[in-house]
């Protein structure tokens, strides 16, 4: 038997088993499923097996959503309420495990980028900050500037990071939209950065004026770490595209980057989630 067939039987028996357990304990399935984006993200290390089983049947009777802006208005009022936090404490170790061993890398890369220039970067902007340890891990790196700024629209998760970060006093926690942030506080000699899936839940045409905005500013380097369908073939796809069980949006990081007069000092991809998805690193500057 190959590969492909015992994986096919196995889906096939997780979702059978898994759709049994729904049936029997309606109660369990409507607490693991209460929140759309909370059950695609759940960390599995949390569940035991008959929640995983019946997690992964959840998932599959999703509703598939197509519309754009209903979308982009779903995933907001989730990053705006209480599941956001719970998410975030859900996902804390993914600092350790995927961040620090996948991700570090460009911000070494980063560095070698601003030695050359003759210009002082004096502040970093992490928009969708989360839970801070990203931005308080690159205050550590980057000695150098001055002001470091976490947006998120999590007022609670706002709350929380000042509290846990407050002996560091480098960092700034704002609760704003980043669009906002930037029209009201933007200026030049900024670094921007987003990390591990931020820019995703931008609509295309918004997440293109923010960066036309960013690019206006002046000097500015960006640095994305964005999630991307693996089948996103960018050099024949340009526009934006639907994936993901939330759904979110597979940009074309590159295309949007240039059409916004940004040139790329960084551009790769890896495979996520065990194949299924593409994490992209894009490195801009204007």
């Amino acid at each position: 038997m190959s590969i492909n067939a015992k994986s096919t039987i196995t889906t096939t028996i997780a979702r059978i088993l898994g759709n049994i357990l729904v049936f029997i304990l309606p109660n369990k399935a409507h607490q693991l499923s209460e929140n759309r984006i909370t059950l695609i993200h759940k960390n599995k290390n949390n569940l035991n097996i008959v929640e995983r089983l019946m997690r992964y049947a959840l998932v599959q009777k999703l509703e598939k959503i197509e519309n754009h802006d209903t979308i982009a208005e779903k995933n907001r009022e989730f990053w705006t309420n209480n599941n956001a936090i719970e998410l975030f404490k859900e996902t804390e170790e993914t600092f350790k495990t995927d961040f620090l061993p996948h991700c570090s890398f460009i911000f070494e890369i980063l560095k070698k980028e601003l030695s050359n220039q003759s210009e002082q970067f004096d502040t970093l902007v992490e928009i969708g900050t989360g839970n801070g340890d990203v931005l308080n891990y690159l205050s550590a790196e980057f000695p150098q500037i001055n002001k470091f700024v976490g947006i998120d629209l999590s007022p609670d998760q706002i709350e929380l990071n000042n509290i846990k970060f407050k002996s560091n006093k480098k960092l700034e926690f704002v609760a704003l939209d980043a669009y906002d942030w930037v029209k009201e506080n933007g200026q030049s000699n900024t670094i921007f950065v987003s990390s591990r899936g931020v820019l995703e839940y931008f609509l295309e045409q918004r997440l293109q004026d923010f960066l036309n905005e960013i690019n206006q500013l002046g000097k500015t380097f960006f640095v994305a770490i964005e999630p991307n369908d693996v089948n996103h073939d960018f050099d024949t796809q340009p526009e934006t595209q639907l994936y993901g069980n939330e759904p979110s949006f597979s940009h074309n990081y590159p295309h949007l980057f240039k059409n916004a007069g940004f040139t790329l000092w960084h551009f790769s991809q890896k495979p996520w989630f065990n194949g299924g998805n593409t994490q992209t690193f894009v490195g801009a500057k204007n």
